[in-house]
């Protein structure tokens, strides 16, 4: 009697869920949704392409909109249902459909990616190659949605089930480490397609069974498919739990190294760039930090803010910044001088004029105007143009005769000369006027020209001989300017890395240094 009571109220619970449901319309839907033919092909690859477009461009928006229409949810719930029912011939078609779908999918997008010039790894890439125990929560909760909308006919879920799962970008973004040659990429993201593929997949199975769909099965069927479900999502878990307590470490380290980089710095200081090497031993941090004032013991105090942790290797850059309240009371203390000296009147208003300019150079950087001396210089922090610096000093110049105005480039300004692809003809003296400006604000006496060369698409030159011939014809070119010596840097497994995140036109080059 207690049996058959338990039975009537689970029968009760599974109509107020489901409802009268219309079990061969529901399975004729969903075998129809799951069914290989050219508007499924024609929506892969519509779905793939706007994928890794929207991947490329770091575009969120446009990666949702490749979700909206990916198809390969379709199959997957066909997948999970003829599960349920132990159908093993629409297992092997839905399987089928899904499996095409996927190659089509990434080989479409690994085209895409072959044919583009932009192919540098974006957050929106990066975001899909981490797989951990959230995703496959994701993937679940969103398969009980999508398994309830196919069985109650509310068909407008799949829309939001399609968006949370988003099964077709770690696909577009395996096509993505398959174009690039980048494993790692390509890897972890077809471990989230699979942990979102396979949950969405068994949690169908798991409703469909919960909707009354295999009532047939023997006890025997039910136990053995109830044991291989809870066995495969263990399985899943396991990895999942362990990537995710990474992430969660990652984030605590990178906080706490923030926290006392601005403890150990005080007011007025703020970090500028924070990179991570977890995979070091002790990790590895690397700041730069913009701060008003040197601070010589800044990495030794910041490392017994962190002595209390694990242990972690702190190496910071500090730049100093003047604010632009010192650089007003600057100028405002020039000013009263100029004031109180009756024939210096007369030039106070274009010494104003030159260092209200050079205040707008400088920003957060550093000006000094000499007005005994008539005498002006501005030192703007990175990151700068030369070009654009080098245009405004000449019409300061223009605009005030008898003075000598200066601009200084920061010293970590890259001087950079393209070259066109084969390319090593010494180039006009207009390419090189902004290396010639930064090496005479220097003053610098001698210059390192590095050649570079790309790693493909120069041409049939060897690309060691191409880097050589850049590099002596910029050296010869400036040699009226520094004493240069020439080096190559020809391509290596590290550049064709690189090249992936910069971009083939960043190598072939020339770097000139300044030598100390």
């Amino acid at each position: 009697m207690a049996s058959a009571g338990l039975l009537d109220r689970l029968r009760h619970s599974r109509e107020a869920l489901f409802g009268n449901v219309d079990r061969t319309a529901v399975l004729a839907g969903v075998r129809d949704d799951a069914s290989w033919g050219p508007r499924y092909l024609l929506m892969v690859m519509l779905s793939a392409g706007i994928a890794i477009l929207g991947l490329l461009q770091s575009s969120p928006a446009v990666v949702i909109g490749a979700m909206l229409i990916s198809p390969l949810m379709g199959p997957i719930i066909g997948l999970g249902f003829a599960l349920a029912v132990f159908d093993w011939a629409e297992v092997r078609r839905s399987g089928g459909t899904l499996a095409a779908g996927a190659a089509f999918g990434v080989v479409f997008a690994a085209l895409i990616v072959a044919a583009s010039p932009l192919q540098g790894v974006t957050a929106e890439i990066l975001a899909r190659t981490r797989p951990n125990l959230f995703d496959l929560l994701v993937a679940i909760f969103s398969a009980l949605a999508g398994g309830y909308a196919t069985i109650t006919g509310r068909g407008g879920t799949i829309v939001g089930v399609a968006i949370a799962t988003a099964l077709m970008p770690p696909l577009a973004t395996v096509g993505f480490g398959l174009a690039t040659g980048n494993a790692a990429i390509a890897g972890g993201a077809l471990a989230l397609f699979f942990t979102n593929m396979i949950a969405i997949a068994l949690t169908a199975a798991l409703t469909a069974r919960a909707a009354g769909f295999a009532a047939g099965l023997s006890p025997r069927q039910t136990r053995l498919q109830a044991a291989a479900i809870a066995s495969v999502f263990a399985l899943l878990a396991v990895p999942l739990a362990l990537s995710l307590r990474q992430i969660a470490w990652e984030s605590a380290i990178s906080r706490d190294v923030s926290r006392a980089i601005i403890a150990s710095f005080g007011d007025g200081a703020r970090i500028s760039q924070l990179d991570m090497d977890f995979a070091a031993r002790p990790v590895v941090a690397r700041a730069v930090v913009l701060t008003p004032r040197l601070d010589a013991d800044a990495e030794a105090a910041v490392a017994a803010r962190l002595a209390d942790r694990e242990p972690v290797s702190v190496r910071i850059e500090q730049l100093v910044v003047r604010n632009g309240a010192t650089a007003a009371a600057e100028l405002a203390e020039a000013r009263a001088g100029l004031a109180r000296a009756e024939a210096a009147r007369a030039r106070e208003g274009e010494a104003s004029a030159i260092g209200e300019a050079l205040a707008t150079i400088a920003g957060d950087g550093h000006f000094v105007v000499d007005l005994a001396a008539r005498h002006a210089v501005a030192m703007p922090p990175p990151p700068v143009s030369l070009a654009r610096l080098r245009a405004r000093e000449v019409d300061l110049i223009a605009r005030h005769p008898g003075w000598t105005i200066e601009i200084l480039p920061p010293a970590a300004t890259p001087l950079r000369v393209g070259f066109a692809a084969g390319d090593a003809d010494t180039p006009d003296d207009s390419d090189l006027a902004d290396v010639r400006w930064a090496l005479a604000r220097w003053q610098a006496r001698q210059a390192i020209v590095t050649g570079h060369a790309a790693s493909r698409d120069d041409g049939d030159t060897d690309a060691a001989a191409l880097a050589a011939a850049r590099a002596e014809a910029i050296g010869a070119a400036l040699a009226d300017t520094v004493t240069v010596t020439s080096e190559v840097d020809p391509p290596g497994p590290r550049q064709r890395a690189r090249e992936q995140e910069q971009g083939l036109a960043a190598f072939r080059s020339v770097t000139v240094t300044a030598a100390p």
